[in-house]
């Protein structure tokens, strides 16, 4: 069941998805090449993108791709723009996929916009192997609880201050 926090935030990235990429695809492709610096990915691995709006943090990988998000309007952008991704509809909290399905899982700059935040570590962490990157906007109020979650959940082995968002990298 969904907060009503969750569906407001989600009828706001329907209502922006048209200029989404226009916002924040140059800070995100930033992001991008930082974590591409230190999370190294097989071609044969498989890579979730939680919270992966319309693709673009996604399709910059040689693997095989997945990414899910709430907003329809993100991802009916994300699927017309990159035919090689399978991208779902699901929360995070929520995540529509086996026990350890995934090699590698990220989450750029979502988790501040999780209705349940550890309910949505937690099935990351469950569908994931042994690769992480989570990353959230700094200036969040939920930092405390999330950097305190991060931590409960996963063996953190770097930490990155980057500009706007502090990167796990696990």
């Amino acid at each position: 069941m969904q907060t009503a926090s969750a569906n407001k935030k989600m009828n706001y990235y329907d209502t922006i998805s048209k200029g989404y990429e226009e916002l924040h695809k140059e800070e995100q492709l930033k992001k991008l090449e930082l974590i591409k610096k230190y999370l190294k990915v097989k071609q044969d691995e498989k890579l979730l993108d939680v919270g992966c709006g319309t693709g673009l943090t996604t399709s910059c990988w040689e693997c095989r791709c997945y990414g899910i998000d709430p907003s329809k309007n993100l991802l009916a952008k994300a699927k017309r723009k990159h035919k090689n991704i399978i991208f779902k509809q699901a929360p995070a909290e929520k995540i529509p996929f086996e026990n350890n399905f995934f090699d590698v899982v990220i989450s750029v700059t979502a988790i501040q916009n999780f209705s349940d935040i550890e309910k949505g570590l937690e099935e990351i962490k469950r569908i994931g192997k042994d690769k992480f990157v989570l990353t959230f906007l700094k200036k969040s109020k939920k930092k405390g609880k999330i950097d305190g979650l991060i931590k409960k959940h996963f063996k953190i082995k770097k930490t990155i201050e980057e500009e706007k968002d502090l990167m796990y990298f696990m």
